[in-house]
């Protein structure tokens, strides 16, 4: 089952690190997935089937849960079977219709 996901991990209680340098972590783990992934200043997109993304966004937790005492886990998801280049796609659709 193919699946868009939106997702926003950060680190939560206490700590002097920084949050950018933790939610890094996040970010350096959905790189080395190889799925289609793009990082805007609010979230994490990542592409693919349902097991391989879900996967991806239980590591990326993990990746902060290791340095941090509490995680914060904010996702979204369009599950439409059958569908692949999502992450582009619908951005392309609506420039088309801006573009008028």
């Amino acid at each position: 089952m193919s699946v868009l996901v939106a997702f926003s991990v950060a680190p939560s209680g206490g700590g002097s690190e920084s949050v950018g340098e933790i939610v890094a972590e996040a970010v350096r783990v959905v790189r080395e997935s190889g799925l289609p992934h793009e990082t805007n200043a609010m979230f994490t997109n990542i592409e693919g089937e349902w097991d391989e993304v879900m996967a991806v966004v239980k590591a990326a937790c993990e990746a902060v849960a290791a340095r941090a005492p509490r995680v914060s886990l904010v996702l979204k998801a369009d599950i439409r079977p059958g569908a692949e280049g999502a992450l582009t796609a619908k951005v392309e659709t609506v420039e088309r219709h801006l573009r008028g």
